[in-house]
């Protein structure tokens, strides 16, 4: 995924509770290790500074930019090794503290699945400082509920449990409906931002949507 040359790199990266959430293929939490282990190696091709935020409802870790091998492994190691002490999600936090600590224009990608909400103002503030993109992870399970009877859920960001009958007609409707509404209100967010995004799945992995995305900037450059 080629764009430019001696450019910054930053990756923000939500590594709230919500990232241990997967179904078949993989949890979120890998899915974002590995596409920032693929845009940090394919930067320092590029010969670009790579660093990396890591958030939860907070920042967590911060690495700064700098070059080489090296420096992408420990991003990586840090990434698949990193254990969160907290568990919500605060992505407009994350964004503020983006533009506090690189104060250089940069290209910013900020993968999380927007489980939030009042960071609106924060992503077109940064949009405007940096050159953002947002890579939105998703599973399968967050829009159509397994048909496997009654199952028990716990919510991954604040620990609150709750049965619920997944057979059941009226209550797979009402998931469905729930979730999409929340998925054309982050789109619409995103839209009315003007930042660059795509939604990477667990299913579907997330190198088509990056080549598309990539694709889609170049045309309009």
């Amino acid at each position: 995924f080629e764009e430019e040359r001696e450019l910054t790199v930053m990756l923000v990266a939500d590594l709230s509770g919500s990232g241990e959430f997967g179904t078949v293929h993989q949890l979120k939490r890998s899915l974002i290790t590995e596409v920032c282990a693929t845009l940090a190696f394919s930067a320092i091709k590029n010969n670009d500074k790579v660093g990396l935020v890591l958030f939860t409802d907070r920042v967590e870790k911060f690495i700064p930019p700098k070059k080489g091998r090296s420096h992408i492994l420990r991003i990586i190691r840090e990434l698949i090794e990193f254990r969160p002490a907290n568990t919500g999600t605060n992505v407009g936090a994350a964004l503020r503290y983006l533009d506090q600590v690189i104060k250089k224009r940069s290209i910013a990608f900020l993968i999380s699945d927007l489980m939030d909400s009042g960071y609106e103002d924060a992503l077109k503030l940064t949009n405007r400082r940096h050159d953002l993109v947002v890579l939105r992870t998703q599973d399968p399970a967050e829009t159509e509920l397994p048909k496997v009877g009654l199952m028990q859920f716990t919510d991954p960001e604040t620990g609150a449990v709750r049965w619920v009958d997944t057979s059941n007609p009226r209550v797979r409707r009402h998931y469905r409906t729930e979730a999409l509404k929340h998925h054309a209100r982050t789109r619409e967010l995103l839209r009315r931002s003007g930042v660059d995004h795509a939604v990477i799945g667990t299913r579907e992995g997330y190198v088509r949507p990056l080549m598309q995305l990539f694709r889609k900037r170049e045309l309009m450059r």
